[in-house]
């Protein structure tokens, strides 16, 4: 059964991970459709994100919203802190979708 991938990173402390995003999502495409592989745009920049030239924060928020309704599985990549991770991921559990998180030790904090 092909999934709904909802696939989420941090946008804004995250952009250094912009590369390693899109190959996750890459490998997510073997699953499943990947509803939100402009997370993994390396094209995008802070200063892009910034000027909201993606829309403005409450239609960002509102497609999100729609994708994360839609999709199946919630794949996020939680090693760099973001709220709107955590936030994505918390309104997946209220959902009941399944998720999993990939997180890489070697950087955590100390």
């Amino acid at each position: 059964m092909s999934q709904l991938i909802y696939f989420c990173g941090s946008m804004l402390g995250g952009r250094q991970d912009a590369e390693l995003y899109a190959r996750l999502i890459e490998k997510l495409r073997k699953y499943g459709t990947v509803l939100t592989d402009h997370v993994g745009d390396t094209t995008m920049t802070t200063e892009m994100m910034a000027q909201l030239e993606y829309g403005n924060e409450k239609s960002i928020h509102d497609m999100d919203m729609r994708l994360l309704e839609k999709c199946t599985v919630v794949v996020a990549e939680v090693t760099q802190p973001s709220l709107g991770v955590g936030y994505e991921i918390g309104l997946a559990v209220a959902a009941k979708k399944r998720i999993l998180c990939l997180f890489r030790p070697e950087f955590r904090n100390s």
